[in-house]
């Protein structure tokens, strides 16, 4: 029997939260069932997609141009499925989705829409109200990576209801190779007696970190001897470090850059955080919970989907300074309770949000439409 050739319809395979499903989703489908491929429509192949093409992944790159509709984008599209017979055209995010969709008619090949996302704050796109109902009645399904994500297609982009399904994220790795934190305190001149809340994220005004600074001074007001660790980069860089500097917290709030393999911090952190204005399915949220660190998250997007308030963590309203710095204290007043939280978000994590439980699910998809076309 000959193996189902699913394509991946994206932009550029960066590091970035899509291009990370979609590598945790290329590496755990079924290679003896699935052909896996990606193509990428900016030109361009990122650092996710170069360490998939290093594991023996077939991945392409087609050349967008223009601000408009680029037809002959279409139209290359459209001879790679076919002279690659593809069978099924999986495509991540609106404009993939555009191209993909546009390149499969005529081809009976079927396609798949997956949203990954939104912006904030979420807006009705009147052009997409009109467009998007008829578009759907070419597409084979519909996903999205949270219950959130999935109301918001149907609320500000009028896909029909019935025919969007939830697929959450998931990941997989071993906590265990990043284990090794023996010189990260000494290296960051963290005291072994200080406690780390720590965030891994791009340095955005979406994320709100602004908030997340401001928590933290509250925080040190009760726990002094207490660090934030921010990982990663961004554009709000420059603004959130002279805002620790204007709040004279700058000697405990560390900003690490961009890391290639920013998990391995995450053995050194107490409590992690997310403070985003809106949120899909965090990655690395999810790491937090394969590491059996609480996390302490906004009531946005899929978070309350992810984090059960109380249970695996807590969750606080949006934009809410007080309550989030106040969650942070229930935490570090009472470890016993943290511990719990810790054991329980893994937990949870084991049960929804591997990278095996979402590739098992979207291939029930892959086989159920290659049955149906």
């Amino acid at each position: 029997m000959s193996k189902i050739k699913v394509l991946h319809v994206t932009f550029d395979m960066a590091i970035a939260g899509t291009e990370q499903v979609i590598r945790q989703l290329v590496e755990n489908t079924d290679q003896a069932q699935f052909e896996t491929s990606i193509i990428c429509l900016d030109g361009k192949v990122g650092e996710l997609g170069q360490e998939l093409i290093k594991k023996g992944f077939h991945i392409d790159k087609l050349d967008r141009t223009g601000t408009g509709l680029d037809i002959a984008l279409i139209k290359d599209l459209r001879n790679y499925i076919k002279q690659n017979d593809i069978r099924i055209l999986h495509c991540h995010q609106y404009t993939p989705y555009i191209y993909g969709l546009f390149a499969s008619l005529g081809t009976r090949v079927p396609v798949i829409f997956t949203e990954h996302g939104r912006f904030y704050p979420d807006s009705y796109k009147w052009k997409r109200m009109i467009l998007n109902p008829i578009l759907s009645l070419f597409t084979a399904s519909v996903t999205a990576i949270s219950k959130a994500t999935g109301e918001a297609l149907t609320k500000y982009e009028n896909f029909p209801k019935r025919k969007i399904q939830v697929i959450y994220n998931g990941i997989q790795f071993d906590p265990s190779s990043f284990s090794d934190h023996s010189n990260i305190r000494t290296d960051l001149g963290i005291p072994v007696d200080a406690k780390i809340l720590g965030t891994i994220s791009r340095l955005d005004t979406i994320k709100n970190q602004t908030m997340m600074i401001e928590a933290f001074s509250d925080v040190l007001k009760l726990h002094p001897n207490t660090y934030l660790l921010i990982v990663g980069d961004g554009p709000e860089r420059t603004k959130l470090e002279n805002l620790t500097k204007s709040l004279n917290i700058e000697s405990q709030v560390i900003f690490t850059g961009f890391k290639v393999n920013p998990q391995r911090y995450f053995s050194i952190i107490d409590v992690f955080l997310l403070s985003s204005l809106s949120e899909g399915t965090s990655m690395t949220l999810l790491e937090a919970m394969a590491f059996k660190k609480p996390a302490v998250v906004t009531n946005v997007g899929g978070n309350p989907e992810i984090v059960k308030n109380n249970e695996t963590g807590l969750v606080t309203p949006n934009s809410d300074r007080l309550a989030f710095a106040s969650a942070i204290n229930t935490l570090f007043n009472d470890s016993k309770y943290t511990s719990r939280l810790g054991q329980a978000c893994y937990q949870r994590y084991k049960q929804l949000f591997t990278a095996t439980k979402m590739a098992k699910e979207y291939q029930t998809l892959y086989n159920h439409l290659a049955e149906k076309y």
